[in-house]
């Protein structure tokens, strides 16, 4: 468990007090209690009110606040507030101001405004996070330590420049090596010298966010800007270690959040920790798979929900109400996903500012006899109830899909074959067939152990890294099944193509040689003619976006394009590699298609459905010391019916259920098997 202090699901939020009296702050510590709440994320941007100047440290208002929390039974996340430097920092320091993209240096304001490598910044943040372990490493109340919050962003100012100039030179030792992976004979790019390499922007290799000319340049920064800022992280880290060595220290992550490579992030963190902000239209499968994403990271470790809103955001377009039983419903999502924690931001509404009307606990009303606190309330008796039946239990898989965030930039840097190519859609358009099913799914990373899982899925996997294809025949070739897709095995890490034939590497192990990709343009379809029947699919299927026209050398063509020039050439393909099967689907196919696909997939390899429900009703199981839970979850408004084989008791209401069992709209049952 996270904390032995508090043997339960973590229940709380974000808590600003800084920004109201007194009175108020003992108000809040009153609904608190009513509420459930165990645990308050403190000091998130308060650095400016503990550091007024370079050498003056504050922390008074600190040691009253945690104490207080610690008073009334709340816990203390404890941040370190490095996410927002102080205004006179940026007056008498102006290298911790970022530069963005056309070169302007940014003033004081906003977030998130700090470079990663300004010396002024580094130092200044490593001190504030010694002075708050050395002052609190031995209060009780804290239980976890927050550094920063949300990195994100990038920075292309002198400082940056140097460090990344830097950077190469471990990467690749000398100017030859650098010239050769950048293919930098290609309009006249080549380099004599370290200080002639400039920063890709919008004043050299780039235009606009996903523009490059020089892909292996824009790919390396992105790797130095991740890296740049993992580095803050981690001198934060350290400091905090040096003084707490027991400590539990995490930063909060975003999901699918582009900049920051969070598999090698996630090595450096105790426990991750990710905020979740779906929309009111959000496909619920696709907050399933982000949840799923966070537990990957750490190889299936619980991770800890940091923040939700229990009511609305203020950041979109549409900041819809969560609907009435929506909050706990998406709680219990977290959870049922591998969370030990729920909590929220904010724990009291904001009165002013560009967060004013973000939703929190206590609303600007002031008091308890509100739906979103009775909600919460509600939740918090369960959670509660619950103590710690279900902390540390994992979620067993026998199906992952692969994701890559250096794929992911190469993807979507590549000048062609189509703007219309989005690497997580489609990892959520194979990861929804899994979850419209019942069966559970594991995010992997390319370094992660294959060998566990009976079906791998690969969706758009353009970047073979060193090893990856070897990693892929081996587990295939041991009796796993792997599948991939289009616009696959094309490039090596540096975004440089493998010659001899698409699919490169990967072209021995999938038995077929790529010649050619059409890509269509968004009015254009394709057929995909199923040859006889496979599994449950047959007949004729819509695709589209991109169509590779191939070959097969040795695999087994199951299905054929149905129209143009390339009618009649294979566009599912099976090949048999050792004791294993690998798949090719060589085109973008309706959502049907890949639910037969796969479901025939799993049918092969003896992957079974948790349960077998109504659409909209999602099942996971969570497995702890051989007892098993199993969460049922309805996302429809009403009430559903499925069969649940065997007898369970609900461990949020104690019912014992069996047979045909209703779920009501919006509701949740953990279920816990009557032996």
């Amino acid at each position: 468990m996270i904390s032995s202090k508090l043997p339960k699901i973590f229940y709380g939020g974000d808590y600003n007090p800084e920004q109201w009296d007194e009175a108020t702050h003992r108000e809040d510590l009153r609904m608190f209690k009513l509420a459930g709440i165990d645990i308050a994320t403190v000091n998130v941007f308060a650095w400016a009110l503990s550091q007024p100047d370079e050498a003056t440290y504050n922390f008074a208002w600190l040691d009253e606040l945690i104490d207080s929390l610690h008073a009334n039974g709340t816990y203390v996340c404890l941040a370190t507030s490095t996410a927002a430097h102080p205004a006179w920092m940026a007056k008498r320091y102006p290298d911790v101001l970022r530069t963005d993209a056309d070169g302007r240096k940014r003033k004081f304001g906003g977030r998130h405004n700090s470079c990663p490598n300004s010396p002024t910044y580094r130092k200044y943040a490593v001190r504030i996070a010694e002075k708050l372990a050395q002052r609190y490493k031995d209060h009780p109340a804290v239980i976890v330590w927050h550094v920063s919050n949300e990195f994100g962003g990038d920075c292309y100012c002198d400082n940056c420049e140097k460090a990344f100039r830097v950077w190469l030179r471990e990467r690749y030792g000398t100017l030859d090596k650098l010239n050769r992976a950048w293919n930098t004979n290609f309009w006249g790019h080549t380099f004599y010298d370290w200080d002639e390499i400039v920063l890709p922007n919008n004043l050299s290799e780039h235009w606009g966010e996903n523009n490059s000319t020089f892909q292996g340049i824009s790919l390396d920064y992105s790797r130095f800007n991740s890296d740049s800022m993992l580095e803050c992280y981690k001198l934060e880290h350290a400091v905090i270690k040096k003084n707490i060595p027991d400590s539990v220290i995490t930063t909060n992550l975003m999901g699918f959040f582009k900049q920051l490579d969070y598999f090698k992030w996630a090595k450096e963190l105790d426990i991750v920790s990710w905020d979740n902000y779906p929309g009111l239209q959000t496909p619920v499968s696709y907050t399933a798979m982000a949840h799923d994403l966070m537990r990957g990271l750490k190889g299936g470790d619980p991770f800890m929900l940091m923040e939700q809103t229990p009511s609305q955001q203020n950041w979109q377009p549409y900041n819809s109400l969560k609907r009435p039983g929506v909050m706990r419903l998406w709680s219990y999502q977290a959870v049922a996903h591998g969370a030990d924690t729920v909590m929220f931001f904010q724990l009291r509404r904001s009165v002013g500012a560009c967060e004013k009307y973000h939703g929190a606990v206590i609303e600007h009303v002031g008091h308890e006899n509100t739906r979103v606190f009775r909600e919460v309330s509600e939740l918090g008796r369960e959670l509660g109830d619950l103590g710690d039946r279900l902390l540390d239990s994992r979620l067993p898989a026998k199906v992952a899909i692969l994701f890559d965030w250096e794929n992911w930039w190469a993807v979507e840097k590549s000048s062609g074959p189509t703007v219309a190519l989005n690497y997580v859609d489609q990892i959520h358009k194979y990861y929804k067939s899994f979850y419209d099913r019942n069966v559970q799914v594991d995010i992997v990373g390319v370094d992660s152990d294959f060998g566990k899982y009976d079906v791998l899925v690969a969706p758009v996997l353009y970047m073979v890294k060193p090893g990856t294809a070897d990693q892929l025949e081996t587990f295939v070739k041991n009796g796993g099944t792997f599948l991939t897709t289009f616009f696959s095995g094309i490039v090596n890490e540096s975004d440089l193509v493998t010659t001899g034939g698409y699919p490169g590497e990967l072209r021995k192990l999938l038995g077929i040689w790529v010649e050619e990709t059409d890509a269509l343009f968004p009015d254009m379809r394709n057929k995909i003619v199923v040859n006889g029947e496979f599994g449950g699919l047959n007949g004729q299927y819509e695709c589209g976006m991109l169509c590779d026209l191939l070959h097969t050398e040795g695999a087994e063509t199951l299905a054929e394009y149905g129209e143009d020039f390339y009618q009649g050439m294979p566009v599912l393909t099976r090949n048999a590699y050792g004791e294993g099967q690998a798949y090719y689907v060589a085109s973008d196919p309706e959502q049907s298609f890949l639910d037969g696909l796969l479901a025939q997939l799993c049918v092969d390899k003896g992957v079974e459905p948790l349960l077998d429900t109504p659409e909209g009703v999602e099942v996971t199981k969570r497995v702890k010391d051989g007892e098993e839970f199993l969460f049922v979850m309805n996302h429809n408004a009403e009430a559903s019916t499925y069969e649940l084989g065997g007898s369970c008791t609900n461990l949020l209401n104690g019912d014992a259920l069996s047979g045909s069992t209703v779920i009501a709209g919006r509701d949740v049952q953990i279920l816990s098997p009557i032996k």
